[in-house]
């Protein structure tokens, strides 16, 4: 990416056609911004110092006050902070936002925040040779995983993953795994840092306060009364001095950050690489080859000679988190992660849309997570309207319905590329919550989709199409799931039951015939009685076909497995996310049968089927 940037030039004439993108990469002492008005081109670089301003909405008005009347539709920013939800609570300042309601007051129709490391790691397919500082040997596999790390304030981690389109990152806090010494000195900097910590993590040593840690600790070990200095004033007495102790912290410094590169280079299988950037190595220069980094790096074991093969660089580009964020939301406009520009198209379209309709887009506007999280009753009377408008304005932009709409519209408000599983804490507010579980949701159905067996599918629906009979066959969380499949399958005239006794499985299968269907429901697939019953199925004549885990034992005894694989704990936990990939399954049945249905009474059942799922 190159940079151009005449400090004379407020602003140039932007190469998209819906003008600049605002790009920003805000730490806990400085923020960067640039606004981006081409594919590579940076303009109007500017820094400012995060302690001069109260709120991250003064400091990107500050910014933005030099481009009034510039019309900016399109933010991406890279934040030192763990990002999780729509609500943004910084750990290194007092500061915390709703990335919606700075998105509103800045109107932008578009505002992506990640991870500093998520956006470092989206730079490196774009790094060339000049960005980069190779440390040792080792030559990259291509198309292989790639590992990145960096200290800084902390110690960021990140990975990238290869696909078929492209890369997806790796959200981590790796830099919080416990630390390990490797010789009698780095155990005496640990149980000195034992006094004041209970847990030292890698990030308390690798880092800036980490360096200045290591610095206290070695004076005390070899007697030396030395000043307390900082990682910037360590790093040059080390390296413009000569002096004794501040080399000795570097070294360990660097050694101490070689192990954990190794350890994220087996962990990740990283042939690809390790790339290290963040704020402090790249200011040790050539000085960096020659220390203890690589060595320890190659010094695993049994496993030196995977490792040595695995190439190590010190990212030296300029501003690398802007090339990260730039190429996140470019990737996110396209709509690789299924947003489709939402916003963009909204606002297009409602000039004409029907004066109902355009209230339902002002809402869609103004208040998205709440269009995302209420049901079609609530979005019906918060926009003043009846629910067929409702369904009337997501058919006008394309979409068979509001589910289809919300699955798409889940996607373009995450901060993520792609969706991705977010843990649910305790400390979550309501807000958050809600948007993990639908962002959670989301990513599972995704990830399903890409999965299906398609073949499988199609032999289920022409046996059921075929069936004399169908009976479920579910216990527990799977008895919902059973309900709607019997609920839905006698709309097309077909006669079918449900089990949810454990004791009635074998007695029901026992009474079957040849062209008979068991849906046998399970997400374990290992109920004892479940299984006979099955068994019972199959000698009787009649076919099973099974929604379970592809690899249970329901799986192997079915005519046909319908895999449902999300993996959760079951026994701890309700199975709500493969609840509702099960229940999607009996959709996808229910419309196959009811796209094979014919005559008068089955278009008629069609249609009402239809009229259902949509709404």
């Amino acid at each position: 990416m190159t940079k151009e940037f005449d400090p004379e030039q407020k602003f140039a004439r932007s190469a998209y056609a819906d003008g600049p993108r605002l790009l920003a990469d805000i730490g806990a002492t400085h923020a960067r911004f640039a606004l981006e008005t081409a594919p590579g081109v940076l303009r109007a670089v500017r820094v400012l110092r995060c302690d001069d301003y109260a709120g991250i909405l003064p400091l990107l008005r500050a910014y933005l006050a030099d481009h009034e009347g510039v019309r900016i539709n399109h933010a991406a920013f890279a934040l030192a902070n763990p990002i999780s939800g729509d609500f943004i609570r910084m750990t290194n300042r007092d500061w915390q936002f709703s990335t919606d309601e700075v998105r509103r007051a800045l109107g932008l129709n578009t505002l992506l925040i990640v991870n500093d490391f998520t956006a470092l790691a989206m730079s490196l397919p774009a790094l060339t040779g000049k960005d980069l500082m190779q440390v040792g040997g080792g030559e990259p596999t291509p198309n292989a995983v790639i590992g990145v790390l960096g200290p800084g304030t902390g110690l960021g981690v990140s990975g990238l993953i290869p696909t078929a389109d492209g890369f997806v990152t790796l959200g981590s806090e790796g830099g919080h795994v416990s630390f390990a010494p490797s010789d009698e000195r780095e155990y005496f900097i640990l149980q000195y840092a034992w006094r004041q910590l209970p847990h030292v993590s890698y990030e308390r040593l690798i880092s800036g306060p980490g360096m200045e840690l290591i610095h206290r600790a070695l004076a005390e070990r070899n007697g030396v009364k030395a000043p307390d200095r900082t990682a910037q004033e360590v790093m040059e007495a080390a390296l413009n001095k000569g002096d004794a102790l501040c080399l000795e912290v570097l070294e360990t410094f660097c050694g101490m950050l070689g192990t954990v590169s190794s350890n994220l280079a087996v962990t990740l299988g990283a042939v690809g690489g390790i790339f290290i950037g963040g704020g402090i190595v790249p200011r040790m220069g050539e000085w960096f080859k020659t220390s203890p980094f690589r060595a320890r790096f190659e010094a695993k074991g049994r496993f030196s000679g995977y490792v040595s093969a695995i190439p190590t660089y010190v990212i030296m580009a300029e501003n690398p988190a802007f090339i990260g964020v730039a190429s996140i939301l470019s990737e996110h406009l396209r709509g690789r992660s299924g947003a489709n520009t939402l916003m963009d198209r909204v606002i297009q379209l409602r000039h004409e849309l029907s004066p109902a309709e355009q209230r339902v887009a002002t809402l869609v506007l103004e208040h998205p997570r709440k269009v995302l999280s209420e049901p079609i009753a609530e979005i019906a009377r918060l926009a003043d309207v009846s629910q067929p408008t409702v369904i009337r304005f997501c058919r006008s932009l394309g979409f068979l319905g509001l589910a289809d709409f919300k699955l798409k519209f889940a996607s373009s408000l995450t901060g993520t590329i792609p969706v991705r599983h977010s843990q649910v804490r305790t400390s979550d507010s309501t807000h958050d919550l809600a948007a993990k579980v639908i962002d959670n949701t989301v990513s599972a159905i995704l990830k399903f989709r890409d999965q299906l067996d398609v073949v499988s599918i199609d032999r289920a629906i022409d046996l059921l199409r075929k069936a004399n009979r169908v009976e479920f066959y579910a216990m527990g969380n799977s008895r919902v799931v059973a309900l709607d499949g019997q609920h839905k399958f006698f709309r097309f005239r077909i006669p079918t039951s449900s089990y949810g006794d454990s004791h009635l499985f074998k007695l029901a299968a026992d009474l079957l015939k040849p062209g008979d269907v068991v849906i046998a429901i399970s997400t374990s697939g290992q109920l004892p009685e479940l299984l006979s019953a099955v068994d019972a199925a199959r000698a009787a004549g009649a076919d099973v076909i099974a929604i379970t885990s592809s690899k249970s034992q329901l799986a192997k005894k079915a005519s046909v497995v319908l895999a449902v694989d999300h993996s959760e704990d079951s026994t701890t936990f309700l199975s709500m996310i493969s609840r509702v990939l099960q229940l999607l399954l009996i959709d996808i049945l229910s419309v196959g049968i009811s796209l094979g249905t014919q005559g008068e009474e089955g278009q008629t059942d069609k249609r009402l089927l239809i009229s259902h799922l949509d709404i």
